[in-house]
């Protein structure tokens, strides 16, 4: 698969809207991670059908309603798929309500590794010799931070492999970005609207009103960040899509730190400068193939 500017600059997007969320976030009291979750998926339901709509993807969403209708076990995968992106879902926003955002951002430094690990099984995917260098940093660092502290949270595990066989599984049903995301929010939407109705609290859009407006911008964060990152999904190799997702914990690293303020033993250092600088090779790396195409076309 030849390397795609579009995609890579779709996967950078993704990352940056991706590091606002827990910050936003921090902005809905009183509302806990399982309401924040719950309405995130319904004020993204509506932003994801309307983007879906201006894109024109309206023909290819009943071309997959139509598939869903014919093929069973497109629906189960379906099922799967919004199971797993619910959880993760959850996951983001629960963390930084819970003093547990290290944990989450050391489960998406150790994600990429998994994702480069499945292209390279279930796809036969190649890495140039940079993208190489850069994994080998990636790993030393995962593997001195497991010797330091002897294992890894639970928060942690579930970051690291909940996504892979989730984007697995998207290729498998060959939806669009958008057309596959909105089915997704589609199956999610009735266990938020239970949790909306059975767990939220009295009275909190009485008490604070700005939740009226800054639910409905969570929902179209959301929506862009997610749109994003299954179209770079689509575009690039799977081992390169997981090296160019270590763009998002670094942010999310400085974030934890200098944001909400979590500490950062002097130890730790070891950990997340060799994956910066994986990081840093991979930039260059894509950037310096991407000039290449460029010439050639030229």
């Amino acid at each position: 698969m030849q390397l795609s500017g579009r995609g890579v600059a779709m996967s950078f997007f993704a990352s940056c809207i991706f590091t606002i969320v827990p910050a936003y976030v921090l902005l809905l009291a009183p509302l806990d991670g399982v309401q924040v979750f719950a309405q995130r998926i319904l004020w993204s339901l509506p932003a994801v059908f309307i983007l879906l709509l201006i894109v024109g993807r309206g023909p290819e969403l009943k071309q997959s309603i139509s598939r869903l209708k014919r093929e069973p076990l497109l629906v189960l995968a379906l099922i799967v798929a919004a199971g797993l992106m619910a959880v993760q879902w959850f996951m983001f926003v629960w963390a930084p309500l819970t003093g547990h955002m290290l944990d989450l951002t050391m489960g998406y430094f150790l994600m990429p590794l998994v994702l480069v690990l499945a292209g390279r099984v279930f796809y036969n995917e190649h890495l140039r010799a940079l993208q190489r260098i850069a994994v080998f940093l990636a790993v030393i660092g995962m593997l001195y931070e497991l010797w330091r502290v002897g294992g890894l949270s639970w928060v942690t595990i579930i970051c690291a492999v909940g996504y892979p066989p989730y984007f697995m599984l998207r290729r498998w049903m060959g939806f669009d970005a958008f057309t596959g995301f909105f089915l997704e929010m589609l199956v999610m939407s009735p266990l938020a609207l239970y949790l909306v109705i059975s767990l939220a609290p009295a009275h909190a859009f009485v008490e604070s009103p700005q939740l009226w407006y800054l639910l409905p911008g969570l929902g179209l964060l959301s929506t862009f960040a997610f749109a994003a990152m299954l179209g770079a999904s689509r575009l690039l190799p799977l081992g390169l899509l997981g090296i160019l997702s270590y763009v998002e914990p670094v942010l999310l690293f400085l974030f934890s730190v200098f944001w909400i303020g979590e500490a950062v033993e002097s130890g730790q250092w070891l950990t997340y400068v060799p994956i910066w600088l994986a990081v840093t090779l991979v930039i260059f790396d894509s950037l310096r193939v991407l000039v290449k195409q460029s010439r050639s076309v030229n």
